[in-house]
């Protein structure tokens, strides 16, 4: 299998220094998240970034250079963009770093006032897209204005913007998952079978609504013996037949009490198995996936993913939790830094490849994985791009279908039940 081309940006390091601030006094000189402060990462062609930024009030401290507090992924279309030439931008795109003081909202109504300190930009430049490591900036500048008639310096900032080549393998589900597709790998304009995905579900005893969901709105008197969604099951094969993974439901999908939706409260489940090396005909779990509805103004599909581990206390490591746009769709990933800047400075684990439960590790991994999906009642085809540094041999990438598979499927399995429908006798008029 042949990588596609991407790099990793990442900005990381980050702390500010405002000469003659006063800061309450810790150990180790840097207040993490006790500011005020905040800073906004822009890169033209991706949303900006917000981020609090860690106040240093030593002279002496240096920020964690090991730290990351941002990322942007790019392919060779996004480096093509940056650097091409529009009627509604200037040919030149930098990386723009503006620190201000004060956060965003209101406070009884009022807004809090921000006041920008200073920008910091570095201009994008053909080094980009050379596909080797290269650290553009690392260290301290002042980003303030000096106040001339103290003599004293502005607001300085210290970060560390660094390039990473980070080669991804992309696929592509060519059909609806229930209806069994084949699995392809881009390359280019070249798709090349690399999996088939085998859809299955339980006899009609324990079939779901869903699959008699249409015909019933057409007017047919089937009537489903069950308000659950249960049985199924998805293989992949790879291209000699063998199994090589496969997902299936563990916890029916079912209405929550009062309502007809999934709840948080009672989420379905899915375990992700591959193959037991020591037990032929049998499945090792790898991975759990729960998936539940929020109702809002807009309903999203929430999937929550698991690492399993038999050989570790607890067994069970959260690895994602992700919100879906059910009518539009979106995208589930794991990426260790952009979960870490949603839930917090506690690691998440990150497994160096599928199969390595040896790689349990509060270690940072960056990007794992990522699969865009469609929304309710829509021909989904999921893509799926997997980094390679977690990708050892086609086994590894066939668990990943499988996980695909199953967030792609729970989308449909959370769509709300449909009340009892009146036979098509009871709904004529008598003339």
């Amino acid at each position: 299998m042949d990588p596609q081309a991407f790099i990793r940006l990442s900005i990381g390091s980050l702390g500010l220094r405002i000469p003659g601030s006063t800061l309450n006094s810790v150990k180790s000189g840097i207040q993490p998240f006790a500011s005020s402060c905040l800073c906004e990462i822009r890169l033209r062609g991706f949303p900006a970034q917000t981020l609090t930024i860690p106040l240093v009030s030593s002279p002496e401290a240096t920020p964690d250079c090991q730290s990351i507090a941002s990322s942007f992924y790019l392919e060779e279309s996004d480096l093509k963009a940056l650097t091409a030439t529009g009627c509604f931008y200037s040919s030149q795109a930098y990386l723009e770093i503006s620190v201000f003081t004060g956060r965003k909202g209101s406070h009884c109504g009022v807004g809090n006032k921000r006041q920008q300190l200073g920008t910091f930009k570095l201009e994008v430049s053909p080094e980009w897209g050379e596909g080797k490591p290269v650290i553009l900036y690392n260290g301290w500048i002042g980003i303030g204005k000096s106040k001339l008639d103290s003599g004293k310096p502005g607001a300085e900032l210290h970060l560390r913007v660094k390039l990473d080549p980070d080669p991804r393998y992309v696929f592509q589900f060519e059909d609806v998952t229930r209806l069994s597709p084949q699995i392809v790998q881009l390359q280019g304009s070249i798709r090349q079978p690399i999996f088939s995905c085998k859809f299955s579900q339980d006899r009609v005893t324990q079939v779901d609504p869903l699959s008699t969901y249409w015909s019933a709105i057409e007017g047919s008197d089937q009537e489903t013996e069950r308000r659950e969604r249960k049985g199924w099951k998805v293989k992949i094969h790879d291209l000699s037949g063998s199994a090589v993974a496969a997902a299936f439901i563990t916890t029916p999908f079912v209405p929550s009490n009062g309502c007809d939706w999934v709840a948080k409260s009672n989420p379905g489940a899915w375990v992700i198995v591959r193959p037991d090396p020591y037990r032929p005909e049998s499945w090792q779990p790898w991975g759990k996936l729960e998936a539940w509805r929020e109702r809002g103004m807009r309903d999203s599909i929430c999937c929550r993913f698991r690492l399993l581990s038999e050989g570790q206390e607890g067994g069970e490591f959260l690895v994602s939790e992700i919100n879906i746009n059910a009518e539009k769709g979106g995208e589930f990933f794991i990426d260790t830094d952009r979960q870490m800047r949603a839930s917090g400075p506690t690691p998440i684990p990150s497994p160096r490849s599928s199969g390595d439960f040896g790689g349990l590790s509060p270690v940072v991994g960056g990007f794992v994985m990522s699969c865009k999906v469609r929304g309710e009642g829509k021909n989904s085809k999921p893509l799926v791009q997997l980094a390679m540094r977690h990708v050892t041999c086609v086994e590894d990438a066939a668990i990943f279908m499988a996980l695909a598979a199953a967030v792609d499927l729970s989308i449909e399995a959370c769509r709300p039940f449909r009340r009892k429908i009146r036979r098509a006798s009871q709904m004529r008029h008598s003339w």
